[in-house]
């Protein structure tokens, strides 16, 4: 028998069971054997997971059978290794053999189980945070709250949900994003089946891309096939290399299945700052024109992001075929905000942090000192705040 342990630290692509077990054949490959000739007994250890006081009989019963005698070990016999299996079947099944006892490891810990709990839509808080918490963003908050439903509340989707936030720095891109993690999993922002990337961190070596695509690839595979409900951000996508994303086409695309894995129910989302010249100058003509800023439409920007992401050389978007299909489903623009809107946000986040102060006035300085140090455009009417 062979025990092979997969210890996952979370490196910058996390494994998964299905890799796992693609390495224990490489293994046994690399060492002139035949896999499929041994007893396989895999292990798979993700440490996010389970924390050492969890996993403690996990790992009681490895240090156990490492303790063993070689001969017990290589080649085992078939009573010891029905003892192994009997051993291990009685921790797994102690765990989640029984439906109480499933409820209550997923009540310890976080599974792939849309429960409401675990992974589920808290639509009513989505749309309140939203509401509270982001201003100045008429359409973030129509499109995002409005895709979000329809999409995790159909049960058999045509496709995984991609959605584009565009606009400049500070607008508020990634605060949405982590709103939508935070109310649709159980551990929001650390949840295991949240994954974010960040172009510059995560790809930074344009001789590379190959490398990058193919892991990307096997990434979200090993992920996905552990968890549908799974959810990807991509930051930086105005700096990520040409040609990578299109990498995760085949995710992104109409099949029901791929290698036996379903993606469809899994969700992505794009944060760039590509468009946000021309989002910026829809405002502006908006204001000049003397339009109320809530009268600006979908149709008014997003026909100008999808072909600026899409056309713009230094955009991970660049002809990119995620693009030129339509497999994106919502080009999202964020407005530059006014100085109103940053006033909005500063008298939130005090709010959210509980800040005190001994009467309005001393409140009003701190914020009119803040606004002052903010930079404005255009120059001449310091309309916008920069980002």
């Amino acid at each position: 028998m062979v025990i092979f342990v997969c210890w996952d630290p979370i490196p910058l692509f996390p494994r998964s069971p299905s890799y796992c077990y693609s390495q224990f054949h490489h293994s046994q490959r690399s060492q002139g054997r035949n896999p499929h000739e041994w007893h396989e007994f895999i292990v798979y250890i993700k440490v996010s997971v389970m924390d050492s006081s969890k996993i403690f009989p996990f790992l009681l019963l490895f240090h156990l059978l490492l303790l063993a005698p070689s001969s017990s070990i290589e080649p085992i016999s078939t009573a010891a290794f029905i003892g192994v299996t009997t051993a291990v079947t009685s921790l797994v099944t102690y765990y989640t053999g029984t439906q109480s006892h499933f409820a209550m490891f997923c009540y310890l810990w976080e599974c792939c189980v849309e429960d409401g709990n675990n992974v589920g839509l808290k639509e009513d808080q989505l749309e309140q945070d939203l509401k509270e918490n982001v201003f100045g963003q008429h359409l973030v908050q129509k499109i995002v709250v409005k895709a979000i439903k329809n999409f995790v509340k159909n049960p058999n989707p045509k496709k995984a949900l991609a959605l584009s936030f565009h606009g400049w720095s500070g607008t508020g891109k990634n605060f949405v994003s982590n709103m939508i993690v935070k109310n649709l999993y159980k551990n929001g922002l650390s949840s295991i089946f949240v994954h974010y990337f960040v172009a510059t961190k995560h790809f930074p070596h344009a001789e590379y891309v190959q490398k990058y695509k193919d892991d990307l690839q096997k990434w979200i595979q090993g992920n996905v096939s552990v968890c549908q409900r799974s959810l990807f951000v991509f930051d930086e996508m105005d700096k990520m290399h040409p040609g990578l994303i299109d990498a995760i086409k085949p995710f992104l695309d109409f099949h029901i299945m791929l290698d036996n894995v379903n993606y469809r129910k899994s969700i992505f989302i794009f944060l760039s700052n590509a468009g946000g010249v021309q989002i910026n100058n829809v405002a502006m003509d908006f204001w000049k024109e003397g339009k109320d800023r809530e009268s600006i439409a979908m149709v008014d920007v997003e026909p100008l992001l999808q072909m600026g992401a899409f056309n713009e050389k230094t955009s991970g978007f660049w002809h990119a075929n995620v693009v030129d299909k339509h497999l994106v489903d919502f080009f999202v623009p964020f407005l530059p905000l006014e100085q109103r809107h940053v006033r909005m946000c500063i008298n939130a986040e005090i709010k959210s942090r509980g800040l005190e102060f001994k009467n309005s006035e001393e409140k009003e300085k701190i914020i009119d000192a803040v606004l002052d140090e903010m930079t404005y455009f255009p120059h001449l009417e310091r309309i916008y705040a920069g980002g």
